[in-house]
């Protein structure tokens, strides 16, 4: 997932990638391409320390394409610095008592509950400010 900042008068917005399995460093190589053309902008790239995040293959894409990414870490376990937490945490709501019959189920109640929430810019940028990474409103 990636929840783009509401930054230079734009709003925040959010792009997701689902993919059945686990992920690795493929994936994740696979979701870098996606977001940055669905920004259409350069992307500071905000990482916990999953080790898909930190694969040989992903930090060579990343090298390889320095105008298009920076990798910023967060620190061990830092949930509250990480606004895409606020998303998960919708989600998860939104499906508490969900009762897909298959894994192909699951993946749609998914994507629908993040496209719903794509459309919430003010709770997006809600997502920013309890991080403390933008403003608070006087």
């Amino acid at each position: 997932m990636a929840l783009i900042a509401p930054l230079n008068g734009r709003p925040p917005a959010l792009f997701a990638r689902h993919y059945k399995g686990s992920i690795h460093g493929t994936e994740v190589v696979q979701a870098l391409k996606y977001f940055r053309r669905m920004a259409d902008q350069p992307l500071i790239v905000v990482w916990d320390r999953l080790q898909a995040h930190r694969a040989v293959v992903v930090a060579e894409f990343v090298a390889a394409h320095p105008n298009d990414f920076r990798i910023e870490w967060l620190p061990g376990y830092a949930p509250d610095l990480n606004p895409e937490e606020g998303c998960n945490s919708v989600v998860k709501s939104e499906m508490k008592n969900a009762q897909p019959k298959n894994v192909d189920e699951l993946q749609s109640m998914a994507r629908r509950s993040f496209g719903r929430l794509q459309r919430r810019p003010d709770v997006l940028r809600a997502f920013f400010r309890r991080a403390h990474l933008i403003k608070q409103h006087t």
